[in-house]
């Protein structure tokens, strides 16, 4: 049994609203003696809500924005536009004092096991350091806490007294795992934790989060970009390309019958570990359009088999085609 760790919540919706959020950086044009600035297009118009006890898998490209969006989800990242509500509260309209409180149900799991973790702190003060920001607990209450959150994630209470170095990739890992868990959270932003580890490391992580996700009603955004691992602890899926959501829909739906051609790429990509089955390989032409300068229209309307002239033109909208299931595409726009 966890410790109780006595935190302030608000318990109004139990739900993780994005409306409509956009994030714009201001970047330089690179042309000498000149003032103009570029709009890097980072997140430009996503909506979506996470359920109280899912797994929102996020997956995409490098550079599709995800992160981005994670951090905005967390309220490390101020939206340009648009709007974020955390159990029934807009994260930017509370103040310093507020959001601070409000931070012990929100925490993030880092992709690179090996830097965030300060070389110079012993695992037991790492672990210990949110209770402290938050003044929560004596010592010994506190030392207590972090044997306990070791022996949850698979470790022994005596690293308590080591340093990272000592540890490997995937234990380093659940290290931070035992950190993001310190405060009791209720919303954990998964950041590809998996990506930097070994295939064979993998999947203990992942179970590891699964069985935690399980035991403390914990709910996830788990970013990634390989789609096999994603689907391993998702309830829903939501594919991001260049800024947006392209189709969102349960998992089962997602893997069966994926309705963007985007999607459809990206399924065909996933190894099939049987040499009998020839699966039909979707492959996509060119780069990433950059997000300073994205197609008019569909944005992936340069890369798709399927694109027509409307697709140049015109912005397809973000609809359900049933059962849940959204996708912004033309070819389902027009249904």
């Amino acid at each position: 049994m966890l410790i109780e760790v006595t935190v302030k919540r608000h318990e109004q919706s139990g739900l993780i609203e994005i409306h409509n959020v956009r994030k714009w950086y201001t970047a330089s044009n690179g042309k000498l003696l000149s003032r103009g600035r570029d709009q890097i297009k980072a997140v430009d118009g996503v909506q979506f809500n996470i359920i109280s006890g899912e797994s929102l898998g996020l997956v995409g490209e490098s550079g599709c924005g995800k992160t981005t969006l994670g951090m905005i989800a967390l309220g490390l990242e101020k939206p340009t536009s648009g709007s974020v509500i955390f159990k029934g509260r807009d994260l930017s309209k509370l103040g310093r004092k507020e959001l601070r409180s409000l931070r012990c149900n929100m925490q993030l799991i880092f992709q690179d096991p090996y830097d965030s973790l300060d070389p110079r702190m012993r695992i037991g003060n790492i672990i210990a350091e949110p209770l402290i920001v938050h003044g929560i607990g004596r010592r010994s209450t506190r030392k207590k806490r972090v044997a306990e959150l070791l022996e949850i994630v698979g470790l022994s209470s005596v690293d308590a007294g080591r340093y990272p170095h000592e540890f490997s990739g995937g234990q380093r890992q659940r290290i931070g795992i035992a950190r993001a868990l310190a405060l009791n959270p209720r919303f954990i932003v998964c950041d590809e934790p998996v990506s930097a580890l070994d295939v064979s490391i993998q999947a203990q992580i992942l179970n590891l989060l699964s069985n935690l996700k399980q035991e403390f009603n914990l709910t996830y955004l788990f970013i990634g970009h390989g789609l096999a691992v994603v689907k391993h602890i998702s309830d829903r899926v939501a594919v991001m390309y260049l800024g947006k959501i392209v189709e969102l829909a349960q998992k089962q739906q997602i893997f069966s019958k994926p309705r963007h051609p985007y999607t459809e790429a990206l399924m065909s990509s996933i190894p099939i570990p049987d040499p009998t089955i020839q699966p039909k390989a979707v492959m996509l032409e060119g780069d990433v359009p950059s997000p300073i300068n994205p197609p008019n229209g569909c944005r992936f309307h340069t890369r798709c088999s399927y694109a027509h002239d409307i697709c140049t033109k015109k912005e397809p909208s973000f609809i359900d085609i049933g059962g849940d299931h959204w996708v912004a595409c033309h070819l389902w726009n027009s249904h």
